[in-house]
């Protein structure tokens, strides 16, 4: 007699949603209907290439890939995997990004690939010739004739940017690619604090560091560098203590300066404290983050003239007059989890969806916010870089049920995963 696993059905069901979802978007796509994307769900368009990079690329990949396996083991100790997994993500990355774009890949997104006129560092003159304090004080007004990026989000990076004197594509693409790649060993900090055995941790540390969507767009977009800001925000989120939220509160004040987004984790938290320690310290958490949040942009409002709701509403306006504003609602409220999943990596997606049927506290948090997202319509079509931050949340989840002793494999498959998408496929990034 055969023992079902726990979670299965939970796991096959969302499997039968996601292929009925790729089908239908590809069977619509072909027939000449308009989804807002070449390949719905995805974000993508057929494309095969290989450049010459790949001769270097696909090695440093493969070794990235086999020096998981003794960090998976836990040899060097606690510092010796946070520092090894941290190396085998951004070699990843780098490897990855080399078999299509060579080198330029790397930073071209910034500085001479077309999109780059939708950046950041095109937006930097406006802080150059009003000065900080004005730039701020008419954000949410300048906002609109700014480019689509530093338009739609707030004004974090671009004050990041002029506070360094960061103003090359090259070390733009330098911060974004390790303030990114930071998120592997921050896994691994928020799997221990929600409780989760080291080995395990260990586990879902290296599905981030091998997960196809950081692994392609931790090269190519801010993204990436919002996931780090808002991971650690939930590190300190999940936690028990009030000192905890104090310091948790204070990181997603700052993360949501970068991306409002980034807000969600604060409600994925509380979801995550409700389930795990029950009614009052979930209400605890949430209050202590909303009064810090709230405290933060008074005083922005206060110091420098901020204002947030006209800023919001301007990356509304945005969102609004972008192309995502004419995909339809009812094929995106699938299609976007779905592609979400998919580019996080099909074994992880899958162990994540079988934790979710368990009704591990850190997959139910993700589901909520997911949920919610997508019932409101805030993204329709690109998770597969807009949610880089809910990935770490779904790779701690799979983490739980992962079986460590196929985890080779399981990283070999993210990686040939991870090879296919990046040879056959491009995006805009």
């Amino acid at each position: 007699m055969t023992v079902e696993q726990p979670g299965t059905r939970t796991a096959v069901a969302l499997t039968v949603v996601g292929l009925a979802t790729v089908a239908g978007g590809l069977i619509i796509a072909a027939a000449g209907g308009n989804l807002g994307t070449s390949l719905p769900p995805f974000f993508a368009f057929w494309d095969p290439h290989v450049d010459t990079y790949a001769l270097i690329g696909l090695p440093v990949l493969v070794i990235s890939a086999t020096a998981s396996v003794p960090l998976l083991r836990g040899r060097g100790g606690l510092w010796g995997f946070l520092a090894g997994v941290f190396l085998i993500a951004l070699a990843a990355r780098l490897g990855l990004s080399l078999l299509r774009d060579g080198a330029d890949g790397w930073f071209a997104v910034f500085g001479t690939d077309p999109e780059a006129g939708n950046e950041y560092l095109p937006a930097l003159p406006a802080v150059d010739s009003l000065g900080l304090h004005a730039f701020l004080d008419r954000f949410a007004e300048l906002a609109p004739t700014l480019p689509i990026h530093p338009s739609a989000h707030p004004p974090g990076t671009l004050i990041l940017l002029d506070l360094t004197g960061i103003d090359s594509a090259r070390a733009f693409a330098a911060l974004v690619i390790v303030a990114g790649t930071a998120a592997a060993p921050l896994t691994y900090v928020l799997a221990r604090r929600v409780g989760i055995e080291a080995d395990r941790s260990r586990a879902a540390a290296v599905l981030i560091a091998f997960s196809p969507a950081a692994l392609l767009y931790g090269v190519l977009s801010t993204d990436a560098m919002f996931a780090t800001l808002g991971l650690i925000a939930a590190c300190l989120l999940v936690g028990s203590g009030h000192l905890s939220w104090l310091f948790g509160a204070l990181a997603l004040a700052l993360a949501s300066f970068f991306s409002w987004a980034l807000l969600a984790l604060g409600a994925f938290a509380a979801v995550f404290q409700l389930l795990r320690r029950g009614l009052g310290p979930a209400i605890g958490m949430t209050l202590a983050a909303a009064l810090v949040l709230a405290g933060f942009y008074a005083a922005l409002y206060g110091a420098w003239g901020f204002d947030p709701l006209g800023s919001v509403r301007a990356a509304g306006d945005a969102y609004d007059l972008g192309i995502a504003n004419a995909r339809p609602y009812l094929y995106w409220l699938f299609g976007s989890p779905v592609a979400f999943a998919v580019a996080l990596g099909l074994p992880t997606a899958w162990f994540a969806a079988r934790a979710l049927g368990t009704g591990n506290e850190v997959a139910v948090g993700l589901a909520v916010i997911v949920i919610v997202s997508v019932v409101l319509g805030l993204t329709k079509a690109e998770t597969e870089r807009i949610w880089l931050f809910m990935g770490p949340l779904a790779a701690v989840a799979a983490a739980t049920l992962v079986p460590l002793r196929r985890m080779p494999l399981i990283v070999g498959l993210l990686v040939a995963q991870a090879l296919a998408t990046q040879i056959l496929l491009d995006t805009i990034w």
